[in-house]
């Protein structure tokens, strides 16, 4: 039974289950972007987050901290230099999940897991699309408008 358990423990031991969180978090801090199972994403949402909380206030502790999740110098920089920077105004929501489809061998359900604030593609404002109407009123609507146009221009080119 798995009464009162709340997070997956994804089939793994505790430390090996922190330290796979630990190396996806160090990935994803030092490249904005990877590639995982849904489920490994789900849970480094979770293990992240908090991290890029603490983050936004640049303290001594706060670094310890991190470092003690992280156990790597190179991504603590990072996380404390240029991610603390951009997300500093955002109160939260600093990843996102795409769903990519199931993995060709086992057909695990694949993601990718990103920053928000370091997409390009999505940070671009799309253009807002007109509201649609229906094509049978419009049509109507123009028929007889283009109808009394070519009307109007027939005899004045006679």
């Amino acid at each position: 039974m798995r009464h009162n358990k709340k997070f997956n423990h994804l089939g793994r031991k505790a430390e090996h289950r922190k330290a796979l969180l630990s190396n996806m978090a160090c990935s994803l801090i030092q490249h904005k972007r990877i590639n995982t199972t849904t489920a490994k994403a789900k849970e480094l949402r979770k293990y992240v987050e908090p991290l890029l909380t603490r983050a936004k206030d640049d303290s001594t502790h706060s670094r310890r901290v991190v470092f003690s999740y992280l156990q790597n110098k190179e991504a603590v920089k990072e996380l404390f230099g240029e991610i603390s920077q951009k997300i500093a105004d955002r109160p939260g929501g600093y990843t996102r999940i795409i769903k990519t489809g199931v993995r060709l061998g086992d057909s695990a359900e694949m993601c990718f897991i990103e920053l928000v604030d370091f997409n390009e593609a999505m940070l671009k404002d799309a253009p807002k699309k007109a509201a649609k109407t229906r094509r049978s009123r419009k049509k109507a609507a123009d028929a007889p408008a283009e109808v009394a146009e070519e009307a109007a221009e027939t005899p004045a080119a006679e």
